[in-house]
């Protein structure tokens, strides 16, 4: 690592140390948080920080997640490289990248305008050509590329957004945060024949999710 610049370094100290030390394994994902350059998408009086396992502001009240639970929703989906995915909440546009190494095609929605157009620079500066994003109501999905094979939701949601469960194919993995406003619990579902599959992944925090099937404005 003596001849890596000093973010990289950074940022494989932190693959090494705060995902592959804990319950991250899957190969594939350590690999596109190594790859990634976080310190991209935050503001760059926070560069120095980006690789901290923390979330950090990047302004209109939103935040990058940390490392560690981007890591953890991306692995509970299980990709393999060949899905299409769709992605609530881009955010910083961080996770749509790591989204973007790891699959076919992310199809991103974002709320806010700003946040959505610098998501956007960042990934076409970093040559990313599978990642599209779009403003609107994440709560009501992107029908028009519907089915998906796995949907994640990067904000807290009250309940399933239900056009987003009817969006994913049958056997498809949706990843999010649900619960209260100030502790949420992270939940995997899996749409199968029989019903949906729950699984509970661990507590955590996150920005509300706004909107028709989210929280109200």
């Amino acid at each position: 690592m003596r001849d890596m610049d000093p973010y990289t370094r950074e940022r494989h100290k932190m693959v090494e140390e705060q995902l592959a030390a804990r319950d991250i394994r899957d190969p594939r994902v350590l690999e596109a948080m190594r790859s990634v350059p976080r310190h991209l998408f935050v503001p760059d009086d926070l560069k120095a920080r980006a690789y901290e396992d923390r979330p950090l502001p990047i302004g209109h009240d939103q935040t990058i997640s940390q490392p560690y639970m981007v890591a953890l929703m991306v692995q509970a989906l299980q990709l393999t490289g060949a899905e299409k995915v769709l992605e609530i909440g881009t955010g910083s546009g961080y996770e749509t990248a790591v989204l973007a190494e790891l699959c076919a095609q992310v199809f991103s929605i974002e709320r806010l305008e700003a946040l959505a157009a610098r998501a956007e620079a960042v990934l076409a500066r970093l040559g990313y050509r599978n990642a599209q994003i779009t403003t609107g109501d994440g709560t009501l999905g992107w029908e028009e590329h519907a089915p998906f094979d796995a949907v994640v939701i990067t904000a807290a949601s009250p309940q399933i957004p239900r056009p987003l469960l009817h969006q994913l194919r049958p056997e498809g993995i949706m990843v999010l945060p649900m619960g209260e406003e100030q502790l949420q619990s992270l939940v995997r579902l899996r749409k199968t024949s029989s019903g949906i599959q729950e699984d509970y992944l661990g507590e955590c925090r996150f920005v509300k999710l706004r909107g028709m099937y989210g929280w109200e404005e």
